[in-house]
């Protein structure tokens, strides 16, 4: 593994224009085309196109195309998962989806983050923060998830929601930023 990898999947600056990584991209592009394309083919298929681009993924999971990532092998989807159409999960860090998820349209999963400082953002350096996403959590139509950020079981976030910050487990959040306004019973 090249050193601009291994800082990525650390978790550390590292910089994406590199080979390896150009290569890794070159086969999420093949294998993201191939499943978007067949969505009329049979669920075995389908299953198996999303098994050869994902980390790792039940096969009760449930991703209608479009779907959209970065390389897809840093992504975990649990059972019984539904994503919805126009989905993008920048995975150059870490997204871990639990169990019985539902994830509604054009949902924003984002782990990569970018230099403050200008001169080293030109430069191109970024690095990854880890997204997690609990069991039983509802993520509304349009919700971004930032970098760094974990949600908590059976949360529900309202559509549209830009979530900056932790969430905790039961609870209702909306908005931009995204604040808890109840706890769910």
């Amino acid at each position: 593994m090249g050193e601009n990898k291994r800082l990525m999947l650390a978790g550390e600056w590292y910089l994406p224009d590199d080979p390896e990584l150009g290569a890794d991209t070159e086969r999420r592009i093949a294998r993201c085309a191939a499943y978007n394309a067949a969505g009329g083919a049979p669920p075995a298929e389908r299953h198996k196109l999303l098994a050869e681009l994902l980390g790792e993924v039940d096969e009760s999971v449930r991703v209608r195309p479009p779907f959209h990532c970065d390389f897809g092998y840093n992504i975990s989807i649990g059972a019984g998962t539904f994503v919805n159409f126009g989905a993008v999960f920048l995975d150059t860090g870490r997204i871990t989806v639990g169990r019985d998820v539902q994830i509604g349209p054009n949902v924003q999963l984002l782990t990569p983050t970018h230099e403050l400082d200008a001169e080293r953002r030109r430069q191109g350096w970024e690095k990854a923060e880890p997204v997690t996403i609990g069991d039983n959590v509802w993520l509304g139509g349009g919700v971004i998830v930032c970098p760094g950020v974990s949600i908590g079981a059976n949360t529900v976030v309202g559509a549209g929601a830009v979530v900056t910050r932790d969430l905790p487990a039961g609870v209702l959040a909306v908005g931009n930023p995204a604040r808890v306004i109840r706890e769910l019973g």
